[in-house]
């Protein structure tokens, strides 16, 4: 078994104190010229990897981060948590994710753990913790939040455009022609739910197309969701020629129970989802969606609580979407 180079091995090998080392590994600036060269290629030669965790200690860090998710087997979590883990990639710094299950409760026990943990930062996305908790968290750690828009700590926000999502969502049906369009709407607490149904009823609004609240649908962002809301509306005889899907998993859902009922997308009904996920792009037939960018919304989160883990500041801008056009919209033929 391999025994790990240690810095008492490096200040032997290179003839110098293990102080000495030690100030060169943290960059002091009082090591210089050939001493300091020396140091640094015995520390090649021998293949020295320091300890981030003996570091941090040191610093008074654990090196740790938390990352609050609400649902790890979800591909809308997996992929803005797989951007965090990247971003965090060769900084020394270990994210830590635990799972909030939409429930506030264990979002505060989840949290608590990894207090106890003593990370040094957390990643907060979406959620249910109250308000006044995630402003007293925000003054004992830099704080992201993800999908919630907070007063006071907008500095906290990585906001997302969702009104403009669901805008561009619902024009592109205005556009085909559609009429009748059903929205599948997602938990009406949620930030991103309530703008998604603002855009929608913006479009409308604009096109001259009434509010109908019988094709509206509150899903909860899952699958089993879009199936319940196809069976009520076709078994309630309610006509729609296109669905707008607050997301691509309700939309998935969706697209299955029309099937079930014998009705083609696109030729019978449009379908359009939100968020873009990369299996949207190999359904049958590939579905036209809103484009979160998730994983770098990831690395962003990631980059800027590095960013303020050292005391500087770092400005979020909004995130931006667009519109991915694929197979399942098509003119309304009436």
């Amino acid at each position: 078994m391999t025994r790990n180079v240690t810095i008492k091995d490096i200040a032997r090998e290179a003839g110098v104190s293990i102080s000495t080392v030690s100030r060169i590994l943290n960059n002091a600036p009082l090591v210089r010229g050939e001493k300091r060269q020396k140091v640094l290629d015995v520390i090649e030669q021998m293949g020295y990897e320091p300890n981030a965790s003996a570091q941090g200690l040191v610093r008074g860090r654990s090196m740790t981060v938390g990352v609050l998710t609400q649902d790890i087997a979800s591909p809308f979590y997996s992929e803005v948590s797989r951007g965090i883990d990247v971003g965090f990639s060769g900084t020394g710094y270990q994210p830590i994710f635990v799972n909030g299950h939409w429930e506030a409760q264990d979002e505060a026990s989840a949290v608590a753990a990894l207090i106890r943990r003593q990370v040094d930062g957390l990643i907060i996305l979406g959620g249910r913790l109250p308000e006044q908790q995630l402003h007293a968290l925000s003054e004992r750690f830099p704080l992201i939040l993800i999908g919630r828009d907070v007063p006071g700590l907008e500095h906290c926000c990585l906001r997302v455009d969702d009104l403009e999502g669901a805008y561009l969502a619902t024009r592109h049906l205005l556009d085909l022609g559609h009429r009748r369009i059903a929205h599948l709407a997602g938990i009406a607490s949620h930030k991103d739910a309530m703008e998604r149904f603002e855009g929608y009823r913006k479009a409308l609004s604009e096109a001259g197309i009434p509010f109908d609240p019988e094709l509206v649908y509150e899903g909860e962002f899952n699958e089993p969701s879009g199936i319940l809301a196809v069976e009520r509306w076709v078994s309630s005889g309610i006509h729609f020629s296109a669905i707008f899907a607050a997301n691509d998993q309700m939309a998935y859902g969706a697209r299955l129970a029309l099937y079930r009922r014998g009705i083609r997308v696109p030729e019978d009904v449009s379908l359009v989802g939100y968020d873009d996920l990369p299996a949207s792009r190999f359904a049958l037939p590939p579905m036209t969606s809103v484009h979160q960018p998730l994983f770098e919304m990831g690395e962003i989160a990631a980059q800027t609580l590095l960013t303020r883990l050292q005391n500087n500041e770092s400005e979020m801008s909004p995130v931006s979407v667009t519109l991915m056009v694929r197979e399942s919209t098509r003119y309304h033929r009436r």
